[in-house]
């Protein structure tokens, strides 16, 4: 978007701050040259928002439109799923958030973004260290950025999905962002034979009522229809009656809803860094007279799941290796 009267006085305060905290030449400014160094498979620029060509483009998106000029060559994402589709695409950001609990990046992307500067936690990213990378485009989420956005659209053009865990959607737009919107529906494609493949090779063990549950140190978790929920409906499976809706689920508390959980099969991860109360906490739901009653304990059907796979990631990459997961549990070749 165009920077308004306000936004560019903004911007002004904004170099003014840095100038006289020094921050111009602290951290934040080796991240940037970092940012640089590292740059994008398709050779990133050290020149401020450069692009390829002269053309203006405008990208909708769901908090507006956006006018993109040329082809970014600097880009920074504020989402993790944003961090795993811009390796899918074979590009790597010159900026990332954090991820969720394996600092910096998860195992799985470790080395395709190695070096590359964070700009915070993807429920906080710092506006100053998205500034000083001086990105052309900014890869943002209405959920997580929706109070921010028009900040950010001053520092640089900022398109957005919907929620953090629309990974086909993401892969859409940042397709659309950097001009290659025929890799994006490559990679669709790709991942629809796969879907195809699965199902065919399950033949008629599907449909298959299946449950995810997540374990926290001190309640539990049903995932309905968030990340993980929509890859296993796509797959072939459906969800018990009482996890019907769009929601991303619901908190439990108590243990008398364990039935709640009822399915054919269960797939559990568990969340959160103190391990000894987790591991407390799985022992007593998991001993409880009900948990034995449901159908995936009676025919042996639950299995534990990787969280970034599952729940965490919310890319393209993950949901391959979620998808990969399922092919071993159902013996299946890949």
């Amino acid at each position: 978007m165009q920077a308004s009267g306000k936004g560019s006085i903004w911007i002004a305060l904004i170099v003014v701050l840095l100038l006289l905290s020094g921050c111009g030449t602290g951290g934040a400014g080796k991240s940037a040259d970092s940012g640089g160094a590292t740059g994008t498979d398709k050779g990133t620029t050290d020149t401020q928002g450069a692009a390829s060509t002269d053309s203006v483009r405008t990208i909708e998106h769901v908090l507006g439109k956006t006018e993109i000029k040329g082809t970014p060559k600097r880009v920074v994402t504020l989402y993790n799923g944003a961090n795993d589709v811009m390796i899918a695409y074979g590009i790597k950001p010159v900026g990332i958030v954090e991820s969720h609990g394996t600092e910096p990046v998860y195992d799985y992307l470790k080395k395709d973004l190695a070096g590359i500067p964070t700009v915070g936690l993807e429920t906080q990213p710092s506006l100053e260290e998205i500034y000083n990378l001086k990105p052309d485009v900014i890869i943002a989420t209405r959920f997580r950025n929706e109070a921010t956005y028009q900040q950010l659209s001053e520092i640089a053009p900022t398109v957005a999905v919907n929620e953090v865990y629309e990974w086909k959607e993401t892969v859409k737009l940042i397709g659309q962002v950097l001009n290659q919107e025929d890799k994006g529906t490559q990679l669709l494609a790709d991942w629809d034979r796969r879907v195809a493949d699965f199902r065919t090779k399950m033949g008629d063990r599907l449909p298959i009522k299946a449950s995810i549950v997540n374990f926290r140190a001190d309640h539990a978790r049903i995932y309905y229809m968030g990340y993980a929920g929509k890859i296993l409906k796509e797959l072939g499976f459906t969800r018990p009656p009482a996890q019907e809706g769009d929601q991303w689920g619901v908190k439990v508390n108590s243990k008398e809803s364990i039935p709640d959980m009822n399915a054919d099969t269960l797939f559990v991860f568990n969340s959160g860094k103190d391990q000894a109360a987790i591991e407390k906490n799985v022992e007593a739901w998991t001993r409880h007279p009900l948990w034995k009653n449901l159908d995936a304990y009676k025919k042996n059907s639950i299995f534990k799941v990787d969280e970034v796979n599952w729940n965490l990631a919310g890319g393209y990459l993950s949901a391959n290796r979620m998808l990969d997961d399922l092919y071993k549990m159902y013996d299946l070749k890949s």
